[in-house]
């Protein structure tokens, strides 16, 4: 799935390394590490490529702030059209916030809560897409309680395999726990349609992330195409057909970028047949590569004939090394022209805490910079304060110029929630 239309913001030149126009020692000097960088460039040029890939058909991109919450990247995206998919209250509550407004909001996740629902309706969003038949009923009560109707989309599992880096990545498959099975859907429409408080308009799949090739896209889009005459033929209004996300970032180099025109071209020509208004819902493709992790060597060790490379972020801060076996290209900031294997890991009390394992690396020292790629998804939004660890600072880079963007967490911010005095009850 190439195409090579995609801005490349993090470059090493003149022995140093770079995101955009700002070094990324000036960066570390200001803020500290370990600190995640982001690039307004890159997610500039990935919202327009997409956004021109899809312009043949009717469509609106939602992205998906799962990937990265950031007030200053949901501003940006805003800015440059696009709407944002949610999967809880607080992240309805984020989107508000950055000024989305309830026709740019689309609400998803399979779990929600009545409160999360009642916020939903009462913010008056575009799409709720709803995962089983026990949620359908819970919506209809609240929305006749509040007197509106809430808009509906039927997730359905399109059960299409795939193939992807991980299985806690595939979303799409038989027997997953996302969305309503696709033999049971039409039952669900049906019953659906004879509540007087939701208002059946479109349906919705998810079929994993990281996807290799657009086979899911046409398998899966073929089932709700499929579904959408039976539906309406049952007198349900469809306007929406909402695809989810899944267009790969490429975390190693020589990876290939998604290819965006294959894609339009893959979904366009259904979704115009069927008289809708796409749906894309995509967040690591467009802030995946648009972040890295800068970390500072600690320590150099060896042991058990194996080396170590100590630095200061760790497990708390990138989860994805540990949590999905994933794999970030990690360099020197200052590279020497020499290599060593070891395994980069973090401060954390845990073995488990690893950001690289027997990786060929640059050979650094303590006090030497490291950068980690393809952090800007799935980063900071994951951490965590486990051991009492700060977490990291976040930080916008756009040309010459950058600026925290969330501060550092202080001591005092990691027991601001807890009561010395709490108020005991009895039972």
């Amino acid at each position: 799935m190439g195409q090579g239309v995609l801005a490349q913001p993090f470059v090493h030149r003149d022995g140093a390394f770079f995101c955009e126009d700002v070094p990324a020692e000036a960066v570390a000097i200001a803020a500290g590490t370990p600190t995640f960088v982001y690039s307004a460039a890159a997610i500039r040029s990935r919202y327009r490529a997409l956004a021109q890939a899809l312009d043949s058909c009717a469509s609106r991109i939602h992205y998906s702030c799962k990937a990265n919450g950031n007030r200053s990247i949901l501003t940006l995206l805003r800015e440059l059209g696009s709407g944002v998919d949610v999967v809880s209250g607080g992240e309805l509550a984020r989107a508000l916030r950055a000024g989305f407004g309830p026709q740019d909001i689309v609400c998803g996740g399979v779990g929600k809560t009545a409160r999360e629902l009642r916020e939903a309706i009462q913010a008056g969003i575009k799409l709720i897409n709803v995962e089983s038949l026990d949620e359908i009923v819970l919506l209809n009560e609240i929305a006749r309680d509040l007197g509106m109707a809430a808009p509906v989309g039927l997730r359905v599992n399109p059960e299409v395999r795939i193939a992807n880096a991980h299985a806690y990545i595939a979303t799409g498959e038989r027997g997953h726990k996302f969305g309503i099975p696709h033999e049971s859907a039409l039952g669900v429409a049906r019953q659906a349609l004879q509540m007087q408080h939701v208002q059946l308009v479109g349906l919705d799949m998810h079929v994993g992330s990281q996807l290799a090739t657009l086979e899911p896209y046409r398998a899966g889009l073929a089932r709700l195409a499929g579904l959408t005459g039976e539906l309406r033929a049952a007198g349900a209004q469809i306007r929406y057909i909402d695809i989810g996300g899944g267009l790969p970032v490429a975390y190693n180099t020589g990876d290939p970028e998604p290819d965006l025109v294959g894609f339009g071209a893959t979904v366009a020509p259904t979704v115009r047949d069927l008289g809708v208004e796409l749906l894309v819902e995509p967040g690591r493709f467009f802030v995946g590569a648009s972040g890295v992790l800068l970390t500072r060597v600690l320590y150099r060790k060896e042991s058990g004939g194996k080396q170590y490379v100590i630095v200061d972020a760790g497990m708390n801060d990138l989860l994805r090394p540990s949590h999905y076996d994933a794999y970030h290209r990690i360099d020197a900031v200052r590279p020497t022209g020499m290599r060593v294997t070891a395994d980069v890991v973090g401060p954390v009390c845990e073995t488990g805490d690893f950001l690289a394992l027997d990786r060929e690396v640059d050979e650094v020292q303590a006090g030497d910079l490291m950068v980690v790629h393809g952090a800007g998804a799935y980063g900071y939004v994951m951490s965590s304060n486990y051991n009492a660890r700060l977490r990291a600072a976040e930080v916008m880079v756009d040309g010459h110029r950058h600026a925290v963007v969330t501060a550092r967490e202080t001591y005092d911010d990691l027991m601001r929630l807890e009561l010395e005095d709490p108020n005991w009850r009895d039972a």
